[in-house]
């Protein structure tokens, strides 16, 4: 079978390997079908990751077709259509005992610390299994996974209808938080420095946008909300954004860290302190998949059209040059294995 690796930051192979095999009763083998390429894939590739190791075959939004299951399994059949969970934590931590394995002290991260879905099969628990709706094309079903990140968000937050959302970055994390934060009724307002972007938030039912790069984003949200948003989610993840919202944020408020930047952010404790602001990290995904398929399945949020661009797999390698290209036409790929 066909196997991407990287090697080393920079260093892609497309190699032939032996097709893996079920080792546990409880495993599966998934054929590929779909993998999206991630802007965190992007940043294993450049070798700008905090937590990426090498060798590895990168690819955790992978979705695939049951191919073989052991004599355990349960849960899934032969031929069932699945999006495969990320995450593989222990189980006996402080975090996974209290229902929170996404932050597992003994965290592993399919396509960053373990391999991933960038090869045409793949085995795992039927624990990492979820079932697809048949009728979602698998390059569409590659969003499950960044939606379920949105929803993760959103539930740190505590998002209800009562709040005024404020998202920084109307980029494709921008996008997907929006249609999570939607459904939990919200009043929200996006800021982005690309008219691109913020008319695609508008089209996404966003009433109020703000081009920070044109308009004084303090006076605007002064404007709009009196006080400041209830709730700030960094969907742009740049070192001056945490101290941005510290300023921008209403007293009582919460702010949602997402970023993995290494660079320190220059906050002052006495804003945190002066305004009783919750901050609060969200990492991956708690048990949101089988959230995001049942609101998909419900009609409740869109997931086709996020894809701009399907490549086969076979030139996986190309498509990472064509993103270092800086190709403007590019929103999200999807490898295909068809």
């Amino acid at each position: 079978m066909k196997q991407l690796l990287t090697e080393k930051p920079k260093v892609l192979k497309m190699l032939e390997v032996d097709v893996p095999r079920i080792k546990k009763s409880t495993d599966v083998l998934v054929q590929m079908k779909a993998a999206g390429i991630c802007g965190s894939d992007v940043h294993i590739y450049h070798g700008t990751s905090p937590v990426a190791t090498y060798p590895r075959v990168m690819g955790h939004e992978i979705v695939g077709v049951i191919a073989e299951i052991g004599k355990d399994v349960t849960k899934v059949q032969i031929g069932d259509h699945v999006i495969v969970d990320q995450i593989v934590s222990c189980g006996e931590c402080y975090p996974c005992k209290i229902g929170r394995p996404n932050i597992c002290c003994n965290l592993k991260v399919r396509g960053v610390h373990i391999d991933g879905g960038y090869q045409e099969y793949l085995v795992a628990g039927e624990e990492a299994m979820h079932i697809l709706p048949p009728q979602l094309a698998f390059t569409d079903a590659v969003m499950i996974e960044p939606m379920s990140i949105a929803f993760q968000s959103c539930a740190r937050a505590g998002i209800t209808q009562e709040d005024t959302l404020f998202i920084l970055g109307a980029g494709a994390l921008g996008k997907s938080l929006i249609k999570a934060a939607r459904l939990r009724g919200a009043r929200i307002i996006v800021s982005d420095v690309v008219d691109e972007r913020l008319a695609e938030a508008k089209d996404l039912g966003v009433s109020v946008v703000i081009n920070s790069k044109k308009e004084d984003l303090a006076a605007k949200l002064k404007e709009y909300t009196t006080w400041g948003p209830t709730v700030s989610i960094d969907a742009a993840g740049f070192p001056g954004s945490l101290p941005l919202l510290t300023d921008l944020t209403c007293n009582a408020g919460r702010i949602i860290t997402m970023a993995f930047l290494d660079e320190p952010s220059p906050v002052q404790q006495f804003k945190i302190t002066a305004k009783e602001l919750d901050i609060r990290g969200s990492r991956l995904q708690n048990n949101k998949f089988t959230e995001v398929i049942a609101a998909y399945t419900q009609g409740k949020i869109p997931i086709e059209g996020a894809v701009s661009h399907v490549i086969p797999f076979a030139e996986a390698i190309h498509a990472f040059n064509r993103i270092d290209s800086g190709d403007t036409s590019i929103k999200k790929i999807a490898l295909s294995f068809e």
